[in-house]
């Protein structure tokens, strides 16, 4: 035959056959290991935490059964305290209750007896300044003093409180220099009435029977006022010594009896002053003698 060359025929290279278990790997595979790694990760944990969180369950509610054990066990206690101990505070009240009224009782008793010394010793102190021989000297001292008991014409001033006293005034000069109440008597009032009453010729002053000597306070606690520490009530009586119709009018034309007038028109202070033919001024309660001598024979010193 003649023509083209014939070639040679191409031969194929013969494949190498696979394993068959190389074809069962995948499957192999997705059998052992069913569940993603993150899913399985998170099952181990949760089975760890049920594992060890049932101890910790019972240990909480063991603390807890605990704790309710012990504070039942306080409150029992203190109960039972309470009540063995509940009949020693009762006694132990009723003897202090015994030991103040016995110690109220007992200061009782020496007030009484000081206020008794002092009478005593207000009475010699009066007669100390007292005079055999009667001189008008001895007279005028014991009546400055106050040591001894004057009687007289004179004068008779009430001052009292005004009838709407709990009502006070807004921007009133005397709510603003302290006076709480405008309607009340207060001590500077008072002050300025006993001094009015000395400076128009007064010879022996009294307030509600308290005697006022060069020595006597008038003050304020509260709203009461003291002479002399004693607390007095309204109204206030005043009772002056002296020259009864010239003492009124010089008294009420003084700057302290027009300031006297001037709380009556302005604040409804009452006030009525009347002349007597005669009114007793008491002796003071003490006389606080600041100097004195001994007696070298009867009548002199």
């Amino acid at each position: 035959m003649c023509g083209m060359p014939q070639q040679p025929p191409v031969r194929s290279t013969p494949t190498r056959p696979s394993r068959p278990d190389a074809s069962m790997s995948l499957l192999t595979n997705v059998m052992d290991h069913s569940l993603d790694d993150g899913y399985a990760e998170a099952a181990a944990r949760k089975k760890a935490a049920g594992v060890e969180g049932m101890p910790k369950t019972v240990r909480a509610k063991l603390g807890l059964a605990a704790g309710l054990v012990l504070a039942a066990l306080v409150v029992t206690v203190g109960a039972a305290q309470a009540r063995v101990s509940a009949p020693v505070v009762a006694k132990e009240r009723e003897e202090l209750v015994d030991r103040i009224q016995q110690e109220t009782a007992a200061a009782d008793e020496l007030e009484d007896t000081v206020d008794g010394l002092r009478d005593d010793v207000s009475a010699r102190q009066r007669e100390a300044l007292k005079d055999n021989g009667g001189s008008d000297q001895s007279e005028l001292v014991g009546i400055l003093a106050g040591a001894v008991e004057v009687h007289g014409p004179g004068v008779k001033l009430v001052v009292n409180d005004s009838k709407d006293a709990s009502q006070g005034g807004d921007g009133d000069p005397r709510e603003t220099s302290g006076f709480s109440d405008t309607g009340r008597v207060r001590d500077r009032d008072m002050q300025r009435v006993v001094n009015g009453l000395w400076q128009s010729g007064a010879e022996a002053v009294s307030i509600n029977g308290q005697r006022l000597t060069a020595l006597s306070a008038i003050r304020a606690a509260g709203d009461a006022i003291l002479v002399d520490n004693k607390p007095l009530a309204p109204p206030y009586t005043v009772l002056a010594v002296g020259d009864g119709q010239r003492l009124s009018t010089r008294f009420q034309n003084s700057p302290d009896g027009l300031y006297l007038h001037a709380l009556q028109e302005n604040f409804g202070i009452r006030t009525s002053i009347s002349v007597e033919s005669d009114i007793t001024v008491p002796a003071a309660p003490s006389v606080i003698v600041r100097t004195a001598e001994p007696s070298t024979e009867k009548g002199t010193s």
